[in-house]
């Protein structure tokens, strides 16, 4: 979807052909700025009782008299404070797109009905949402609906508010981007995205864009001694695959800021199997390493000046004749012995290798990102990721860009007593502890692997997909990361 901008005031946007025109509408008439055609519309539909001017409440109206529109559609937004929040826009603008994607307009205009106009994060927040609204999942599905009609979205601004809001839709082209190359990957089953597919995801990057990519095979992960990947790998036919990425927008001396993702393809559980109910979402257990690749596409149509490394550790955690059994003690890349107590908490064994593999790049800032306990999903919901990190300035930096992304983040404890839950009789540290506090448990095993650079981690369980009748990849936490790297741009 093409995302542009409309020079035009809202007096002559009647006189406008404008295919479907989206009005976000202040709930109190004291703040409206309206033509006068479309002034005399709303307060048409306000009378007959087919408006209330409540946040979240639309009407739709098919050739609206006196506009030059296939349709009217208007949403009425919470606007207190004489304009409203990116979050009141992006709810205004999903609350619009059942019937702008029903009216197939191929093109829509977004205007907003109050005093003041919109900024760069409004724009971003409408154009991320409608894109959003827009994915249809279709690789396995051929019965899926053919694709919306709507090829454009304008932002009606005058020339003063222009060029803030062209680099509001642009950043949010780059992460719109991003996060369907997320979803896609992480919608696919377990038998297409395998941790091959996840390889070649990561090449087509580097054919088509300013991206540099290794592929290491199982050989050359076990002469790096990456006994904690190798472990989880061992129990499936599919060969392990560790992705290296590689984006450099400033000076070769710039140290790095490193993301890596962990990309678990399907998770049965190993030994330690998981029950058959649900296990099928098991296919979105990459989406940590989805969010890497959809953050380097964005990252990669933005073209900061900021170097970034992306790692990507994918395999598969199967039962076999092969597999890591409870009990079995193996050896990190760091040298550190791991009592594995659990199979299923393999997301930390792949990682750990990667965090040490990570110190190679002397990186300013590394954010390993994971959908990795329940235990997250138990606390924070389906709303926030939980972040942990030991760094002020790094933790401020996520939940800041979490926010402004509108891809919100909680911080969580790291109390050093934590990591007691970790002890072991027979290695330097189990793989887990007991079930209270099992997130940040998780965590604090992986702070054990990163004492050489400041570090944070995002444990998406909870966000990186929605189950039920909504299945499916939401492409979290693309947006947050994509802030995050770019508030890192020199």
């Amino acid at each position: 979807m093409d995302a542009r901008t409309l020079l035009i005031t809202p007096e002559d946007i009647a006189g406008h052909s404008v295919g479907a025109l989206l009005l976000l509408l202040p709930c109190a008439e004291s703040g409206w700025h309206l033509a006068p055609a479309l002034d005399l519309l709303v307060r048409d539909v306000i009378e007959q009782g087919d408006l209330e001017l409540k946040a979240g409440r639309t009407v739709s109206l098919f050739r609206p008299v006196g506009l030059k529109a296939l349709r009217l559609l208007i949403a009425v937004v919470d606007s207190q404070d004489g304009l409203p929040s990116p979050a009141a826009v992006r709810r205004a603008t999903a609350a619009l797109m059942p019937a702008l994607k029903a009216c197939q307009a191929p093109q829509a205009t977004l205007l907003w009905g109050g005093s003041g106009e919109l900024d760069g994060a409004c724009a971003e927040a409408a154009f991320t949402t409608a894109s959003d609204a827009l994915y249809t999942y279709r690789h396995t599905k051929p019965s899926a609906p053919a694709a919306a009609a709507l090829k454009k979205l304008q932002f009606a601004c005058s020339k003063v508010s222009a060029p803030e809001v062209k680099e509001g839709l642009r950043r949010a082209a780059g992460i719109a981007a991003g996060v369907e190359l997320a979803r896609e990957c992480a919608n696919r089953p377990g038998n297409h995205c395998t941790p091959t597919h996840l390889a070649e995801q990561a090449l087509e990057l580097a054919r088509s864009g300013p991206v540099d990519v290794e592929v290491l095979d199982r050989k050359a992960v076990e002469k790096l001694g990456m006994g904690a990947f190798l472990s989880v790998a061992r129990g499936s036919d599919e060969p392990l695959q560790f992705i290296v990425l590689r984006y450099q927008g400033a000076g070769k001396k710039d140290a790095p800021v490193v993301l890596v993702g962990k990309g678990v393809t399907f998770d049965t559980g190993g030994i330690s199997i998981k029950p058959a109910a649900e296990m099928d979402e098991m296919k979105f257990d990459m989406g940590g390493a989805a969010s890497v690749l959809g953050t380097f596409k964005a990252i990669a149509e933005l073209k900061p000046k900021v170097n970034l490394i992306g790692l990507i550790p994918a395999c598969e955690n199967m039962p076999s004749g092969r597999a890591t059994k409870p009990g079995d003690v193996i050896t990190s890349m760091s040298g550190q012995t791991i009592e594995v107590l659990n199979t299923d908490a393999e997301g930390r064994l792949i990682l750990c290798d990667a965090l040490t593999y990570a110190e190679r790049f002397k990186p300013a800032a590394v954010v390993d990102i994971a959908t990795l306990t329940g235990a997250c999903v138990i606390a924070l919901g389906h709303h926030r990721s939980g972040l942990f990190s030991a760094d002020d300035v790094l933790a401020g930096e996520l939940l800041d860009a979490g926010t402004n992304a509108l891809d919100p983040a909680w911080r969580m404890p790291l109390d050093e007593e934590y990591g007691e839950a970790l002890k072991s009789n027979f290695a330097d540290m189990g793989n887990v502890g007991p079930r209270a506090g099992g997130s940040i448990s998780a965590a604090m095993f992986l702070k054990r692997y990163t004492s050489a650079y400041p570090w944070a981690h995002l444990d998406i369980a909870g966000t990186a997909w929605k189950s039920g009748a909504q299945k499916g990849a939401t492409g979290r936490p693309v947006p947050l990361l994509t802030h995050f790297v770019l508030g890192r741009s020199r």
